[in-house]
């Protein structure tokens, strides 16, 4: 199809002129006999980390949709520029730093070395949208010193009415006119990172070259470079603005449309799947550490340590009044470690004072320190047997009570699928009940429950915390540090790159090639004690159980400005046109939950 394309574009010549008019930089392009080596590089995850769609905040269907330009009438996440222009801290802030921490600085580097490479064309090649896009790449390439003989991105039609099925089909016909303009080449090379894009341009340099050698010219040569991904994600409070603002412009506009026909109006929902005591990171490395003193040599664990089951549902108000409620602290110490059939290592914790109200569902107030494959968090509630902890190695720490969110987008009357609730993850075979634990829903409370007399030096309703998993679910590690289980870690920086790289797994499709979600989590953050950790308990076939709470979310207010009004004139208005509110920049704003 792009040979074909190409072909029926040949007819209108290839020269320097025809081949400007793809490139959105007013430059004069180097003379055909000065060069012999074309260089192009994709711009997302590739030269630069482009924020994907947060996998601990949306669900499986919804994170899917988020890529899709069909999911909102103004096209989805790759389809709006204030989504990319509210990276870090907004382009008012990171404009000033050159997007400082947001370059892949191994592809920088490579980009340079071709700047001053005489003989080689330097070209930026994306399929972002030209009209939507042109004026905000431009800022972030520029800011960063980078100089590109072209800069491509996709429009509506090419120079010489080219109707573009896909964004490879975009950019195969734009590589096909860049070789049929410079005719002394000797090598071309390809800088991109989503492997599905690396074999089809390999395919397609391949029939190139056939063509090439059937009319007696001599092979290029040909190379694909696959780099590492290096995907992250915006900041959790400004991504769900972001979202939000995006269903409020749907909804909008879907005022102006026909009643026959007309889509459903959007809007986000929020699911609770249970309530712990969270534990903050810096405490969760302490529980690791004193695990691996204890049980030194354990290989293959995965990390938890993150939270204390309270309830396995939204906790009711009469719970949380008992335990302080919500956002509200709780010291305990270290008492006793046990382990569950050598895969599977728990502590039991002791409230501090020991007269202090808590609740939870197990039969004693527990930590999973980490399990193998195989094990379940709920197989804590099996150890038969508890060890003291030895003298001086128990500690205190503080925690505070959380709920366990996941996010997604509705339609106004739509059904919704409960399955599609949980994150991606493998299905696992089914449990029968297990006879040896005691029910979840009898509840343990420590202290007088009946008590009025509550102790604030133990239980304080300051607001600090963060997620999590908790001890009956799947939790990951969820601090930065070392180790972060299999589900944890952000997605920061390069992994390998340059020439020869290979690319690891991806976590986002092309820009208009939407499929399911990507099973890898994205890193952690420390936003609010609501937990936007992808591990959670594993839920029976069908969905989550009838008592799972679903709220309709208000609209959001918009979060604190950065710098310049955003957006200025002219610039990143949202695609076919202004949007009547106004955008979040990122960094730092209100609480998460004031979103919803």
């Amino acid at each position: 199809m792009a040979f074909d394309q190409a072909n029926t574009a040949g007819a209108h010549g290839f020269t320097l002129t025809a081949l400007s008019r793809w490139s959105i930089l007013d430059k004069k392009l180097p003379p055909v006999d000065k060069i012999s080596a074309i260089h192009v590089y994709d711009f997302d995850n590739t030269l630069f980390k482009t924020p994907l769609p947060n996998p601990k905040l949306w669900n499986n269907t919804t994170y899917a949709q988020l890529s899709s330009p069909s999911i909102f009438l103004r096209g989805g996440w790759w389809h709006d520029p204030r989504i990319l222009a509210a990276t870090g801290e907004g382009v008012e802030q990171e404009e000033k730093r050159a997007w400082s921490s947001w370059w892949n600085e191994k592809i920088v580097e490579l980009v340079r070395l071709t700047m001053q490479q005489e003989d080689a064309l330097c070209v930026l090649l994306t399929g972002r949208s030209e009209p939507e896009f042109s004026q905000l790449l431009k800022k972030i390439i520029t800011s960063k010193g980078l100089d590109f003989d072209m800069v491509g991105l996709k429009p509506p039609v090419g120079p010489n009415n080219e109707r573009f099925q896909s964004t490879m089909n975009f950019k195969q016909i734009f590589i096909l006119s860049l070789l049929a303009t410079y005719t002394n080449l000797d090598e071309i090379r390809i800088y991109e990172d989503r492997h599905e894009h690396v074999v089809r341009f390999r395919d397609f340099l391949d029939e190139y070259n056939k063509q090439r050698v059937n009319r007696g010219i001599a092979a290029l040569t040909a190379e694909v470079v696959e780099v590492a991904e290096i995907s992250t994600n915006l900041d959790p409070v400004v991504e769900v603005a972001e979202v939000q603002h995006m269903i409020n412009d749907h909804n909008e506009l879907l005022k102006q449309q026909p009643a026959n026909g007309r889509k459903d109006r959007l809007h986000i929902k929020k699911s609770i799947f249970f309530t712990s005591y969270m534990i903050e990171p810096p405490d969760t490395a302490r529980l690791i550490a004193l695990l691996n003193s204890i049980e030194p040599g354990i290989d293959d664990l995965k990390y938890l340590a993150n939270t204390i089951l309270i309830t396995a549902k939204p906790c009711p108000k009469s719970v949380l009044d008992r335990i302080g409620g919500m956002h509200s602290k709780m010291k305990w110490a270290v008492a006793d470690i046990g382990s569950y059939s050598k895969n599977l290592w728990a502590i039991r914790v002791k409230p501090v004072p020991a007269n202090a109200k808590y609740h939870t569902d197990n039969p004693s107030p527990s930590v999973v320190l980490g399990l193998r494959r195989g094990a379940r968090p709920a197989d804590v509630n099996k150890i038969q047997h508890w060890q003291p902890i030895p003298p001086g190695k128990s500690f205190a720490f503080e925690t505070t009570v959380g709920e366990k969110v996941l996010l997604r987008i509705d339609q106004d009357g739509g059904h919704h699928d409960d399955q599609n609730e949980r994150p991606s993850q493998p299905r696992k075979r089914k449990f029968p009940a297990d006879e040896d634990r005691r029910s979840r829903h009898s509840g343990n409370f420590g202290g007088n429950i009946n008590s009025s007399n509550h102790n604030r030096e133990f239980h304080t309703s300051s607001f600090q915390g963060r997620g999590g998993g908790e001890n009956r679910g799947r939790g990951g590690y969820r601090g930065n540090g070392p180790s972060r289980g299999n589900r944890g870690g952000g997605r920061g920086g390069p992994r390998g790159s340059g020439r020869g790289g290979r690319g690891g797994s991806h976590g986002y499709r092309s820009l208009d090639d939407v499929d399911t979600r990507d099973n890898n989590g994205q890193g952690g953050f420390n936003s609010s004690t609501v937990s936007y950790d992808d591990n959670f308990p594993s839920m029976p076939q069908g969905g989550p159980p009838h008592h799972q709470q679903q709220q309709q979310l208000p609209l959001p207010p918009p979060p604190p400005q950065f710098g310049q009004p955003f957006p200025q004139q002219g610039q990143w208005q949202p695609p076919n046109g202004p949007s009547s509110q106004a955008r979040p920049l990122g960094g730092p704003g209100p609480d998460l939950q004031s979103f919803y």
